[in-house]
């Protein structure tokens, strides 16, 4: 294997570790060149919930890390001498896709009827202390869980739940249940949430111009609407989002066999952003910006484009060679054989890892 090709693969992951960093610091100058009104329409278009007031005191206690402070790079001198350090303790990020069925867009993306909602989506990710590494912990949907007792909006709160499904939480209790729902399972506090939609994610992908993947195995799901022969296919959004969702006819029709595919559509679309200039065209910047931060809802921490832009630039010494993605060990539950359970104790074991 010759050094060149080596150095190559190692730019391109360089390129994809530090692409969401770079976009959102994209967004920052795009906004500041057009007076602000633009930062200002982005800022405006993140919606956020209040998870750490909602659950108060109850739920696993706060990482203790010493974390290394690195100063924060400054565009100019007037901003160095407001600048603050970057934060480099060690973080986790519930990370969800929402099959929500609000709005006209997200139905026809979706199907159902207008009011149900589920984490169709769940990722776990830890940063480690020092943001130089990460492990990426998809939790399969079919898991049967205790769901604690969630408060709600309106002061009360819902019934707690044995052998329910994962995914029933965000459909009781919305990001907050979810939230407590996981810290619940894993013992693991969720230092930030962020979800995005049906829409938002087809936007996306759209506003990239496609995204190419490679399939290992012919497609032919008649609930999510694709047919695709193994091999590789650019994507439109709508594609995309359909093969996110897939998961009869591989797998043996699990949803461990959807996790595969949304694992490796995650990192073709990380591809896809590193190779697409978006720094040198303000147009496909902002239509990139616009369908992420349309769509995107997040915690009270992370409801700004500054916030969003401080933990990217973060981000900036993660390199794609470091970071694992894995799946919660499950085993096929013994009530039900279409669910699935934590196989125990690797399930614990790895939660473990993580604190």
């Amino acid at each position: 294997m010759s050094g060149d090709g080596e150095d190559r693969r190692v730019g391109r992951r360089s390129r994809v570790a530090k692409a969401a960093g770079l976009t959102l610091a994209g967004v920052l100058v795009l906004g500041v060149a057009t007076g602000g009104w633009l930062y200002w329409h982005l800022n405006g278009n993140i919606k956020s919930v209040d998870i750490d007031n909602a659950l108060g005191d109850d739920r696993p206690a706060k990482a203790v890390t010493a974390p290394s402070l690195s100063p924060s790079p400054s565009p100019s001198p007037s901003a160095s001498a407001s600048a603050s350090p970057l934060p480099s303790e060690a973080l986790n990020i519930l990370v969800l896709g929402s099959d929500s069925r609000s709005g006209k867009e997200n139905q026809e993306l979706g199907g159902g009827d207008s009011s149900g909602a589920r984490s169709d989506t769940a990722m776990v990710v830890h940063i480690d202390a020092g943001r130089t590494a990460a492990t990426v912990v998809s939790i399969p949907r079919d898991t049967l869980v205790t769901r604690p007792s969630c408060p709600l909006d309106d002061g009360g709160s819902t019934a707690a739940a044995y052998g329910a499904m994962f995914n029933s939480a965000y459909s009781v209790g919305g990001p907050v249940c979810a939230v407590k729902t996981v810290e619940s399972i894993t013992d693991v506090r969720m230092d930030h949430y962020i979800e995005i939609d049906f829409s938002g994610f087809a936007k996306l992908v759209n506003a990239l111009g496609g995204v190419t993947v490679t399939t290992d195995e012919d497609i032919d799901d008649s609930s999510s609407h694709l047919t695709l022969k193994a091999g590789t296919h650019h994507l439109d959004g709508k594609q995309a989002l359909a093969l996110a969702r897939t998961r009869h006819g591989i797998g043996g029709g699990s949803d461990l066999g959807r996790i595969g595919l949304q694992q490796k559509l995650v990192k073709a679309l990380l591809e896809q952003i590193s190779s697409t200039d978006l720094l040198t065209s303000p147009t496909k910047l902002y239509e990139v910006a616009d369908a992420v931060t349309g769509s995107l809802t997040t915690d009270t921490g992370l409801d700004s484009l500054s916030e969003l832009m401080r933990l990217g630039q973060s981000l900036k010494g993660l390199s794609a060679d470091q970071v694992k993605t894995v799946t919660m060990p499950v085993v096929r539950a013994p009530s039900d054989a279409n669910r699935v359970v934590a196989d125990e104790p690797g399930a614990s074991e790895l939660w473990k890892s993580l604190r």
